[in-house]
């Protein structure tokens, strides 16, 4: 079964997310925005989740880390906690 890294910010308002994402764009790095501005507690680590396997997330979230590019940053992804920008660090 696979086995992917991946961090995220995660924020109330498709708004707010769409700002982080553009200030990623133009080369803001993303751990710190995560630590300044997301509301998960995985902020205190610049957003790292850490490994984990599908299924443990919820599934727009998995649809991500799984499928899409890594070390790009998708997003805004809308799920039950709010607006996720996600980047699959590894994935194998």
């Amino acid at each position: 079964m696979p086995v992917a890294c991946a961090r995220h910010i995660l924020v109330k308002t498709l708004e707010e997310a769409e700002k982080l994402k553009k200030r990623i764009d133009n080369g803001e790095d993303f751990g710190q925005l995560a630590k300044k501005h997301s509301t998960c507690p995985s902020k205190k680590r610049g957003g790292d989740l850490g490994e984990f396997r599908p299924g443990q997330m919820v599934k727009a979230f998995d649809n991500v880390v799984f499928k899409k590019p890594v070390l790009v940053v998708h997003g805004p992804v809308k799920t039950q906690f709010g607006f996720h920008l996600i980047q699959t660090i590894y994935r194998k």
